[in-house]
């Protein structure tokens, strides 16, 4: 992807060649470029000399098949604004562009990257892939995954905020954990719109819940007022502000690492080293800076939430469990085979001393099967 680089510095601005700002605290350090490479992912760009449509953005989680088909019905055939929807499905096929077409107005599709944006069109991240909204159109990467999901919602919601900035809505639906929390408040930072379902509506209201509590979210509507207040928002005059709003240095070198491009120095921006690793590739974790919730990164590009990074740590906890109690198990059968052979020579007492042995090894997987369950039970 072509990248344009800033030509001159000003105080405490990054600006482009075109004018466009980033952030005051984006200025690159001596003899770096790799902020000025990424300034261009800060580009608020018009199309055929008018300002570009909305960026409607959308996350769901558990529950979200039926939320995001209620949404779908709802919308008008003349909805001006582009559409993205990020549901969490991992790796599994997906039909969901199927039944979002089926049920509304609006075509709904998995984008192949690089296809063209079009407003009046629902563009459904594709399994196993993250998706953005650039100025060039989709683009899709398989790149680490972001609260342990791909497709995840942040990389979409971060990409809008960047590029849409005040003219980018983000709207967070039922989900369980914190996903969309991190990229509704940069949508926010960007100048743009928050809105999230009431956790009292949501099928799982964790998702909802964490960005209530973490983002200054302009909207808290029961599903069926989600269309509406977007059709207000997205068919309101839009008011030229006196200066594109900045996106903050911390949202470009997180994309960096994101991308893969100079992954610790730009940690090193943003980000302080922690004793922590990460559950995904056994990196060290990389604590960020000033966030809610409370963020980590690896420079692999993996990123968690405190939320989903316990998580994780609990899923990864109950696989090292299983694993020592399948070693046990093992041990046990070996120890019984031993005692077997040893009586078949007439070595009684070394057949009793392996029984003995083979039993205590016995009640260690017990009492370990027993801690297993007993720790899912009480989740």
């Amino acid at each position: 992807m072509d990248r344009v680089l800033p030509r001159r510095f000003e105080p405490g601005v990054v600006r482009r060649a075109d004018g466009l700002s980033v952030g005051s605290d984006a200025r690159p350090s001596e003899g770096s470029a790799s902020l000025l490479c990424i300034s261009f992912f800060a580009s608020a760009v018009r199309i055929d000399g008018m300002d570009k449509p909305h960026a409607v953005v959308i996350g769901a989680s558990a529950g979200g098949v039926s939320a995001l088909l209620e949404l779908a019905a709802a919308m008008p055939a003349d909805f001006p604004a582009l559409v993205g929807v990020v549901l969490h499905v991992g790796d599994r096929q997906s039909i969901l562009p199927q039944l979002m077409s089926a049920r509304g107005p609006l075509p709904a599709v998995h984008p192949e990257s690089g296809d063209a944006l079009k407003a009046g069109r629902i563009y459904v991240a594709p399994p196993d892939h993250h998706m953005q909204f650039t100025p060039h159109g989709v683009q899709l990467l398989r790149g680490p995954r972001e609260n342990h999901a791909r497709p995840a919602i942040d990389p979409l919601f971060r990409s809008a905020a960047m590029h849409w900035r005040d003219r980018a809505i983000g709207v967070v639906l039922t989900g369980e954990l914190d996903d969309g929390t991190a990229g509704l408040a940069a949508i926010k930072e960007c100048g743009g719109t928050a809105i999230v379902q009431d956790p009292a509506t949501a099928t799982e209201r964790s998702m909802p819940a964490s960005a209530l509590a973490n983002v200054a979210v302009d909207e808290c509507l029961p599903l069926s007022d989600i269309v509406p207040a977007l059709r207000r928002r997205v068919q309101r005059p839009h008011e030229a502000a006196p200066a594109a709003p900045t996106v903050p240095g911390r949202l470009l070198h997180e994309q960096a690492v994101f991308e893969g491009r100079n992954p610790m120095e730009n940690l090193q921006a943003m980000a302080a080293p922690s004793t922590l690793t990460c559950p995904d590739c056994g990196g060290s974790l990389w604590e960020m800076r000033d966030t809610r919730p409370l963020r980590y990164r690896c420079h692999t590009g993996h990123a968690f939430t405190a939320g989903s990074l316990e998580n994780q740590q609990v899923q990864v906890a109950e696989q090292a469990m299983w694993s020592s109690v399948r070693s046990l198990q093992e041990r046990e059968a070996l120890l019984r085979r031993l005692a077997g052979v040893a009586r078949s020579t007439g070595d009684d007492a070394q057949a009793q001393a392996g029984l003995h042995e083979a039993e205590r090894v016995r009640a260690q997987v017990q009492a370990l099967v027993a801690l297993i369950e007993g720790e899912r039970a009480s989740a």
